[in-house]
């Protein structure tokens, strides 16, 4: 149940703002957002070394910030299956999904994939069957695995449900709050983030709430499932102000990448 919160305001000196929190089974090796592809020099972000992708990537020369979700649809068959970790970043260095046709697409399992640059957000959903494009205009936006403001929402799922509670009692939050601008010389995660930071720790909620930004679930066997990162981009003409948590929930825990 990852989630992405998108801020756009064409008359701030950030115009746009990319929350990612990543939601995984916390077994699940990485490492944390460096240079981490010889083929792609420029771009920055955590590395899922089972796959090789990343969930965000992040080129601050462009400036540029991709992140993606898993989706709702018809999985890939599982031989030539591919990585969706590859997308965030074709997506960060300019590429989007050209190249991709049809047959290519397939391979990968359902996703939702948000593009975004000072001037432009993009979304791409893909189904598994279909692909759809959409610009993210000005405004609050949340993303979830069902879908942008949870429009793929199935009230009998479980998971939709958890997913339904965030939305919520969350995005109301994050549209009272004051919207950050987190310019790249703001200072330390607190000036930059402002009233958005206590929101992303969390807001207080127990991480088994069903609400919860930041879930943790014990799903028995050893597997425990819930947040392992919160990724903070803006982006601006003045560059690329990136900060990343991998200790969600601790107001403190926040170290500047970029």
């Amino acid at each position: 149940m990852c989630t992405a919160i998108v801020s756009v305001d064409p008359s701030s000196p950030v115009p746009v703002v990319l929350v990612g929190v990543r939601d995984e089974f916390v077994e699940r090796p990485w490492r944390p957002p460096a240079r981490h592809w010889p083929a792609r020099p420029g771009l920055v972000g955590g590395r899922d070394l089972r796959a090789g992708g990343t969930w965000l990537a992040v080129d601050p020369d462009a400036p540029r910030a991709a992140t993606v979700l898993n989706a709702r649809g018809a999985m890939a068959p599982e031989e030539g299956r591919r990585s969706r970790g590859e997308l965030p970043l074709r997506a960060a260095a300019g590429e989007g999904l050209d190249g991709l046709g049809g047959s290519e697409l397939a391979r990968f399992d359902p996703f939702l994939l948000i593009c975004a640059e000072p001037g432009l957000v993009r979304l791409w959903h893909w189904d598994g069957a279909a692909l759809s494009e959409r610009e993210l205009g000005p405004g609050l936006h949340m993303v979830l695995n069902s879908g942008l403001e949870g429009e793929g929402h199935q009230a009998a799922a479980t998971e939709d449900a958890h997913m339904a509670a965030r939305l919520a009692h969350f995005r109301p939050r994050f549209a009272k709050a004051g919207r950050p601008e987190p310019l790249p010389s703001a200072g330390p995660a607190e000036r930059a983030w402002g009233d958005w930071l206590p929101l992303l720790a969390g807001d207080g909620l127990p991480r088994a709430e069903p609400a919860s930004l930041l879930p943790l679930v014990d799903l028995g066997d050893g597997r425990v499932w819930g947040t392992t990162s919160v990724s903070l981009v803006g982006l601006s003409s003045a560059g690329v102000r990136y900060d990343f948590s991998a200790a969600p929930g601790d107001p403190g825990g926040w170290d500047r990448v970029l």
